[in-house]
């Protein structure tokens, strides 16, 4: 059902996951100091070499737009592309935005913040999703969704304001999934600074409520 991208279950069309195919989880919450909403995708056993392929182009276009450096009052229809190039390179694509504005305990979706053509130009302090996917139809669905917050970027020249993203979504993404041979060295290297603040900032927590078993798959899931 994940290649819907906006599936909600339902007694006729629920039924049992099996080991042997792919897994599309969007969870999310709401807290008095926050909204989250993050997706994941999963594979428990051998995925097919297009299954692995396209989850690795998704996570290289999350990757090459949340590393973005862009100048300031730029929309984010502008900076788009950059999360859709590494499967556009291959003839793929998906067919909803690449994410939206979220509010602080308020809506999940929250205009006028996004990557659509009516949205606002991205200002330091805002909170944007930034979710590339792919989908085949009755097959399997793709998406990595994270929560990004917008700041101030240090550039070379310092001449004039320049943005990126924070990506403040703290989840490890599925290595089983993930074909290293396709991925640049700047965006292994990405890779590797997100698991260790992964590490630095959860796996302390983990310990503190004696989530040992949490903690062990914390620490295998953000090896470098």
């Amino acid at each position: 059902n994940a290649a819907l991208a906006h599936y909600s279950p339902s007694n006729g069309s629920s039924r049992i996951l099996s080991a042997r195919e792919m897994y599309l989880f969007d969870t999310g919450g709401q807290y008095l100091d926050g909204t989250t909403d993050i997706t994941r995708t999963v594979h428990w056993g051998e995925p097919t070499p297009l299954q692995k392929e396209a989850y690795t182009r998704v996570l290289m276009g999350n990757i090459d737009l949340s590393r973005l450096v862009f100048p300031s009052n730029t929309a984010g229809r502008t900076v788009e592309s950059f999360a859709r190039r590494a499967l556009w390179d291959v003839g793929l694509n998906y067919g909803h935005g690449t994410g939206h504005g979220i509010g602080n305990f308020l809506s999940v979706h929250e205009w006028p913040v996004g990557f659509q053509s009516n949205n606002v130009p991205l200002e330091a302090g805002m909170f944007t999703s930034i979710e590339p996917g792919y989908y085949r139809d009755g097959e399997f669905g793709i998406r990595i969704e994270d929560i990004a917050l917008v700041v101030e970027a240090q550039t070379e020249s310092g001449e004039e304001p320049f943005l990126t993203f924070e990506v403040v979504s703290l989840v490890p993404y599925d290595r089983n999934l993930i074909d290293l041979s396709l991925l640049s060295p700047e965006q292994i290297h990405y890779l590797n600074s997100y698991y260790e603040r992964i590490r630095a900032h959860v796996g302390p927590e983990l310990r503190r409520q004696r989530l040992e078993e949490a903690y062990a798959w914390l620490q295998e899931s953000t090896e470098p």
